[in-house]
């Protein structure tokens, strides 16, 4: 199984590339992981807030495979313990799905023609954080996930 997170917009603190960059190369003990970044033209960014989030969601399906399990990571999402997050991951496994995409929208977040293509809506929590920050936390959930499956020590309930 392979698993893709598609972020919109590039990461930019240094203290966030850096985390990612952590969980990402810890993650490979695991599975394969990679991130896929759309970065949208200035001429979009200008656009109101609706015709941004169609224009990356043009982009976004180009990235999708028929097969794909997506996960839309969206504020109104069911949310998880990370056990639950880790049971989660373990039913895709077993389940023979070859690619889980793990979608994270731009600041405004993600247009409602993705939403409905999802297979699953996922919160992070209840609190609402930077769509950049959120890519951390994602990536250490993830990690932990894993970490949870294995039975290894990084995870301490």
């Amino acid at each position: 199984m392979k698993i893709i997170l598609i972020q919109i917009e590039k990461t930019t603190d240094s203290y966030l590339i850096e985390g990612i960059k952590n969980y990402t190369e810890r993650l490979k003990n695991y599975i394969s992981f990679q991130t896929e970044t759309i970065v949208m033209p200035k001429s979009v960014r200008q656009k109101p807030f609706e015709e941004q989030k169609k224009a990356e969601a043009a982009e976004i399906i180009k990235l999708l495979e028929p097969s794909d399990f997506l996960v839309c990571l969206d504020e109104h999402g069911k949310q998880f313990t990370s056990i639950e997050f880790s049971e989660f991951l373990n039913k895709r496994m077993v389940s023979g799905c070859k690619r889980i995409v793990f979608l994270i929208g731009g600041p405004f977040g993600i247009d409602k023609s993705i939403l409905e293509k999802s297979s699953y809506t996922l919160s992070m929590s209840n609190m609402t954080f930077s769509h950049q920050m959120i890519r951390l936390f994602f990536c250490e959930q993830l990690y932990r996930g894993f970490s949870i499956l294995k039975n290894e020590k990084y995870h301490h309930e």
